[in-house]
């Protein structure tokens, strides 16, 4: 399965950046603007991975019906997305052996893309703080296409841009977003298992295995081609 990988799609938050501290800053700032109470850490981590929009709807639905959801929708994920880019990075850190693993992958001769559901103007600052962009010949954001993961047509257009079809292209992700988008399109995927996954195990991902970090996925594939 591993052995004609020649490009590897990987996601950000929570893959690459543990971002959840800039999460908790920005929306309980966010909740203070509208006198709501602030959320813990481990609240937040089972709400991230579906985008700007969904995070803020889920954050909404803890204290209001879906009336009130949607009267306070436009305005909150407005403070939410200011708040946010106030403090971008600020608060997150990089997963341990990122800046290995990426390196061993371009060492191997893999191209790489990430596909992230962030919006593009969060994440594109972020990875350029935590100097990570580099290694990353594009970057595609929750609004870079019409859908966003679990859909699959990210993968597809990212594998289409490489030119590469999607079984030489392996997908690397820490949710079930990840694993259900690259199954569909047709690309192997591995889990890292330490990020967010929506508070559900990673062993219930549907992946083709579990890789600890980064650099033990480019280990895998090194493993894998040598043979």
């Amino acid at each position: 399965m591993f052995n004609h990988i020649k490009a590897a799609i990987i996601d950000l938050d929570g893959t690459m950046i543990d971002t959840a501290p800039d999460f908790l800053v920005a929306i309980n700032r966010m909740r203070e603007d509208f006198a709501l109470a602030p959320l813990t850490l481990d609240v937040i981590k089972t709400m991230v991975g579906k985008g700007s929009e969904n995070l803020i709807q889920q954050v909404l639905s803890l204290d209001f019906d879906a009336d009130g959801v949607a009267a306070r929708f436009d305005d909150a994920l407005a403070a939410y997305q200011r708040h946010y880019l106030a403090i971008n990075g600020d608060h997150s850190q990089l997963y341990p052996e990122v800046h290995e693993g990426l390196q061993a992958m371009r060492d191997l001769g893999l191209r790489l893309v990430c596909v992230t559901n962030k919006p593009l103007a969060f994440a594109l600052p972020l990875m350029q703080k935590k100097e990570i962009s580099s290694y990353f010949e594009q970057v595609y954001g929750g609004d870079s296409f019409a859908k966003k993961k679990p859909d699959p047509l990210p993968m597809l257009e990212a594998c289409q841009a490489l030119d590469l079809s999607p079984s030489q292209v392996l997908a690397i992700g820490d949710s079930s977003n990840d694993a259900i988008a690259a199954r569909a399109a047709g690309c192997p995927v591995l889990t890292v298992p330490y990020g967010y996954n929506h508070g559900e195990a990673v062993q219930n991902i549907q992946s083709d295995g579990i890789v600890e970090t980064l650099l033990i996925a480019a280990q895998l594939l090194s493993a894998k081609n040598s043979h």
